[in-house]
């Protein structure tokens, strides 16, 4: 009698290890992303989801060119390219955006600065996130309260002032509390996506291509 308790108790406890065991979320990694298609590697096995296809407790349930929205496990979540969400699946681990040069030479991307969305132009040799004046004034910015300062510039000496911009965020990269540059008049025309936001990500370039990346 006390044999058969023990062996029922051994394959209950066997029964909710393997069920814990499944309940685990698998790793994944973002590879590609088409119309209601995703190249996923899952657990470190390449496959290619159409939406409604699953794998290794992975169902793709929906794709487009920047976002995949996926069930793991049962939990829904929407992500993008080269992301890599690890056994929490929740957590974030790598960031990854690839910014395409076009035809003058430029990195020319979208960003957000103080939550508003902006263009700006990716530029190693500004130190800092340089803004005119205008565009200053269209983000809400009150520069005249920084720190006035004289700036160098390829058309000579201007004033700026130094501010501190809450947040600057590019394909979901956030950075806050970045140190910005408001130059008097009309230029730069474009945003610089200066050193005070480049600093924080990894930058690569390769055949015109150049991806920053966020690890934490």
């Amino acid at each position: 009698m006390r044999q058969g308790m023990f062996h029922v108790l051994a394959c209950g406890l066997l029964g909710l290890a393997t069920t814990g065991s499944w309940a685990q979320s698998p790793d994944i990694v973002v590879e590609a992303l088409l119309p209601k298609t995703a190249v996923l590697k899952i657990n470190g096995e390449r496959k290619t989801l159409r939406a409604g296809d699953s794998y290794g407790g992975v169902t793709l349930l929906a794709a487009d060119p920047k976002s995949a929205t996926l069930s793991i496990n049962g939990q829904e979540q929407v992500v993008g390219m080269s992301q890599h969400i690890s056994s929490n699946y929740q957590q974030l681990v790598e960031q990854k955006i690839t910014i395409p040069r076009d035809s003058r030479n430029q990195y020319n991307t979208m960003a957000a600065i103080n939550g508003r969305s902006v263009e700006v132009m990716v530029d190693t040799g500004a130190s800092s996130v340089a803004l005119s004046a205008n565009h200053a004034n269209a983000l809400g910015i009150d520069f005249y309260m920084g720190n006035p300062i004289r700036v160098e510039t390829a058309s000579g000496l201007t004033t700026g002032y130094e501010v501190t911009l809450r947040s600057v965020s590019v394909g979901g990269i956030e950075v806050n509390n970045v140190r910005g540059t408001v130059l008097e008049g009309p230029f730069p025309v474009t945003i610089l996506l200066g050193m005070t936001y480049l600093r924080h990500v990894k930058m690569e370039e390769h055949n015109g291509i150049l991806s920053l990346t966020k690890v934490p």
